[in-house]
């Protein structure tokens, strides 16, 4: 689905709506930058990056936590393909840097796990409806980077899925290392409290 574009009065670059529930993606050029808001403070945005060029190359979170040795990214953070290669630069976080990369994009069979008999949105099925709408088709379905998703392991190794803890208007901000298309979406999960509550909309800008 296609972003809503609009222009903040009096002010520039285009603000993008992610619409809640949904996805949208867009290209984004090396040295280009992408801002992603969270609008609300309570949405969880399912982030992904993939070589422009190369379908099969893209942001892969297992191979970031290797490289990082951490496995939430922080600001300084260069982020890598599943090729090992430079996608993104982590440049700013105005949240406490509560973000997530173990947790598959939710789709159909989970919400069936979870008692759904009729379908549910999904950030799986809106990640390739996304990418359809820009002509651009993946060969598989990544891990997500998980903005603001409040998923800590425990000492025991347990995962916990709380609410997020960011406010209003926070922003992450990432700078593109090479040619890539983006995809954003604003997760439809309203079973488990990962986006504390009723799913919203969220927001990006690019920045030459």
């Amino acid at each position: 689905m296609a972003g809503e574009k609009k222009k903040a009065k009096g002010s520039s670059p285009v603000l993008v709506k992610i619409p809640a529930r949904r996805g949208t993606a867009t290209h984004l050029r090396k040295g280009q930058k992408v801002k992603i808001i969270n609008t609300h403070g309570s949405q969880v945005v399912d982030f992904w990056a993939f070589n422009a060029d190369h379908p099969g190359e893209f942001m892969s979170m297992e191979h970031c936590r290797v490289w990082l040795g951490h496995y939430r990214p922080k600001p300084g953070d260069v982020l890598i393909t599943n090729q090992r290669r430079n996608v993104l630069r982590f440049l700013e976080d105005s949240s406490p840097g509560v973000h997530d990369t173990m947790m598959a994009a939710c789709d159909r069979f989970r919400y069936e796990q979870l008692g759904c008999t009729d379908y549910h949105d999904n950030c799986t099925d809106n990640l390739w409806e996304a990418l359809a709408a820009v002509r651009f088709k993946p060969t598989e379905t990544p891990c997500p980077f998980n903005l603001w998703q409040n998923t800590p392991v425990d000492s025991n190794g347990g995962i916990e899925q709380l609410r997020t803890v960011s406010k209003r208007g926070d922003f992450v901000l990432f700078k593109a290392l090479m040619d890539v298309v983006l995809c954003f979406s604003a997760c439809p999960q309203d079973i488990v409290q990962i986006n504390s509550g009723r799913p919203k909309n969220a927001h990006y800008q690019i920045i030459d």
